[in-house]
């Protein structure tokens, strides 16, 4: 009787997650697929933006700290954007690097480009955050989008947000690019932030209600109107955070506006960590603003390991005590627990062998989870771009 309960657990708590995924795919995804930067070959179109689209003017705000290996790309792609009036600002964030040289290079050959040199880091505040509160307070245009150094614009991407933003009447939009992946920790961990988006987070009851409750978005890539950001309170009502994906959405959701997430897999693609280690440190960086949560790690612990492992100790538990009918129930559980990952591998460009190891990858999610807590708990913050 025990085997067949927990089998029955295991069961419900993998299907919730997978039946939400799926209601939220298509709420999630937009039609229209766009060429990336560096792809090289042109994509499906969509119609062509609006004349009013045309002549939207973009302020693109990118925080740099030691990001020389990359950031001219990231230059290219954005500076090769269509249908938008657009300036760039780069804010070297005292790099110990060549990071400043190369935008001021860049911005001899085109005036749309530029760089500041980043003011001394104030106490309290988190380093990125104070940056993209710099760069705000020198943007010249009217709509800014807040940019990560390592993300790759197609052409058409600023188009298509804006777009998207005043289809939606948001006053905060974000995306997710396609996530690049090339060590098996990224592999395995890196597409867990779709799996828990949208197995988690109701998108209608997210898109009918501004309650804070419901605030998810990307911090790679924000967009919203300079009076909603203002009227947010700008990232010095997020001075401290390192978790901008949940936390800017949240202070402009407070305040009484409205924000939406959007697959931008299409649109924009990213490489967020380049080794195991790097991985490691960038999930234990900011999980205490998110799962790692006193309030939330023991319901997200349960949830999470009940759903995607316990299936597969209540199959064993069940064969080898012959209990076939707890067997079978695990068996189902397992199917429908791998369900949403198999489709992600193939409508968001997830890898494969990060959706064959969905188990390992959860279990050593939550993990992590809980080390960060213990190290929150013990005083100990993990350092990042040489800064706690």
């Amino acid at each position: 009787m025990t085997l067949l309960l927990l089998s029955a657990a295991g069961l419900i708590l993998a299907t919730i997650p997978a039946l939400m995924f799926f209601a939220n795919l298509p709420l999630f995804q937009e039609t229209g697929v766009r060429t990336l930067c560096s792809d090289g070959e042109q994509g499906t179109e969509e119609a062509a933006p609006t004349a009013a689209s045309d002549a939207v003017q973009v302020s693109v705000l990118i925080p740099a700290r030691d990001e020389a290996a990359g950031i001219a790309e990231t230059l290219a792609c954005v500076l090769r954007s269509r249908s938008v009036e657009l300036e760039v600002l780069v804010l070297d964030d005292h790099s110990s690097d060549d990071t400043a040289e190369i935008v001021r290079a860049v911005s001899e050959t085109d005036p749309r480009a530029g760089c500041l040199a980043g003011l001394p880091l104030p106490a309290g505040w988190n380093g990125k955050q104070f940056a993209c509160a710099q760069l705000a307070a020198a943007a010249n245009y009217p709509r800014l989008l807040f940019l990560d150094a390592d993300v790759r614009l197609a052409p058409d991407a600023l188009g298509w947000m804006v777009q998207r933003q005043d289809e939606k009447g948001v006053s905060l939009l974000s995306i997710f690019p396609h996530q690049q992946t090339g060590t098996w920790l990224e592999q395995w961990l890196i597409p867990l932030m779709h799996w828990i988006l949208l197995g988690f987070l109701p998108f209608r009851r997210m898109r009918q209600s501004n309650h804070p409750a419901y605030a998810a978005g990307c911090g790679q890539v924000f967009m919203s109107h300079r009076s909603d950001y203002e009227q947010a309170g700008t990232h010095a009502a997020i001075l401290r955070s390192r978790h901008d994906g949940v936390k800017l959405p949240r202070v402009f959701r407070e305040a009484g506006l409205m924000t939406d997430v959007l697959d931008g897999s299409q649109h924009a693609e990213c490489r967020m960590y380049r080794s195991g280690a790097e991985v490691i440190r960038g999930v234990l960086k900011n999980a205490v603003e998110g799962i790692a949560n006193p309030k939330l790690i023991v319901p997200f612990t349960i949830i999470l390991l009940g759903g995607a492992l316990l299936p597969w100790l209540t199959l064993a538990a069940s064969l080898w005590a012959q209990a076939f009918t707890a067997a079978a129930i695990s068996l189902v559980a397992i199917l429908i627990g791998y369900a949403p990952r198999m489709v992600a591998v193939t409508r968001l460009r997830q890898p494969f062998a990060g959706a064959v190891c969905h188990p390992l990858a959860v279990t050593l999610f939550v993990i992590l989870q809980w080390i960060a807590l213990l190290q929150h708990r013990s005083g100990r913050q993990v350092a990042w771009r040489g800064r706690s």
